[in-house]
């Protein structure tokens, strides 16, 4: 009969780098899953919402430490394009009259009925798409 003994050295230093310090291996985990969010999410967007500056993101800490991934939205539309609106009326506040173009042809109102939007939660979407 025989036997085998085996022994290890634990480097926490290494460990704690590779879980807890940007740049290591967690880090660069979640830097990677929130640019494909983001990525994503620019593609989703609808109009102008995903040019330039408007979806964002960042990698910060959390309340235990962790690593958290952000992704913002900054344009002034995106909480009506996420939760829809209702169906309002549209009344000319600096004019007599509301003045739109329809095909070639110009209209002018003094009160238009808008039915409302959808909502459209493409963060969400993004986030199951790139995950």
């Amino acid at each position: 009969m025989f036997t085998v003994s085996t022994s290890f050295d634990l480097h926490r230093t290494a460990i704690q780098r590779m879980l807890r310090l940007p740049g290591g291996l967690v880090y660069r985990n979640m830097e990677r899953r929130v640019r494909r969010v983001e990525t994503e999410a620019r593609r989703r967007a609808p109009g102008s919402m995903g040019h330039g500056n408007n979806i964002t993101v960042q990698i910060r800490r959390g309340p235990g430490g962790d690593f958290q991934g952000v992704i913002n939205s900054r344009h002034p539309a995106t909480l009506y394009v996420i939760g829809g609106t209702r169906p309002h009326v549209i009344r000319p506040v600096r004019a007599r009259a509301l003045k739109f173009t329809v095909g070639s042809q110009t209209v002018y109102a003094k009160v238009v009925f808008h039915p409302g939007t959808k909502p459209n939660n493409f963060l969400a979407e993004a986030l199951r798409a790139a995950l």
